[in-house]
């Protein structure tokens, strides 16, 4: 492209697809720039090379937009952590950022973890994981329910609801 175009003659097509014929690689830059293009080799194994004058940056984007395709939103796994001993207002608050994760399609793992005399109040974190479900029941479904994980934590795991396919 431009001046990284060493041969000399090249074969020079204008932005309209006219050929121009065979010219020196400096008269053919210079048109280029004339025109505000950029000079671009098309075929390099001919002889001469054919090169065509173009908006280079413009063609990049629309191939770019083209391989693009439709985006799809990859899920992620989301995480939250609560402890045993959480208030209610934090719990609010991370009810609500599940809801934007799952909004977004992402799946949410919520984990309880218990250090020291935590341990002693399983129930408490079950209360509260269940409690989490069930205020999310209209977007979620429960896709592991409530249980112990490597001794110190509990967690579930919810996935937004599917609309009918």
């Amino acid at each position: 492209m431009n001046d990284r175009i060493r041969i000399t003659p090249i074969r020079v097509v204008n932005a309209d697809g006219e050929m121009l014929g065979e010219m020196e690689t400096e008269a053919a830059l210079s048109l280029a720039q004339d025109q505000g293009l950029d000079l671009v080799e098309v075929s390099p194994d001919a002889r001469p090379p054919v090169c065509r004058i173009m908006n280079y940056g413009k063609v990049i984007y629309e191939r770019q937009k083209k391989s693009g395709g439709s985006k799809q939103h990859k899920t992620q796994l989301k995480q939250l952590r609560l402890r045993a001993k959480t208030g209610q207002h934090d719990i609010d608050v991370k009810v609500n950022k599940a809801r934007q994760f799952l909004g977004r399609g992402d799946k949410v793992k919520i984990n309880v973890m218990f250090r020291g005399r935590e341990n002693a109040h399983h129930d408490r974190g079950r209360e509260m994981l269940e409690e989490i479900v069930k205020n999310l029941e209209d977007i979620a479904t429960v896709e592991q329910p409530p249980k112990m994980e490597s001794g110190r934590m509990m967690s579930a795991m919810l996935a937004p609801v599917r609309s009918g396919k």
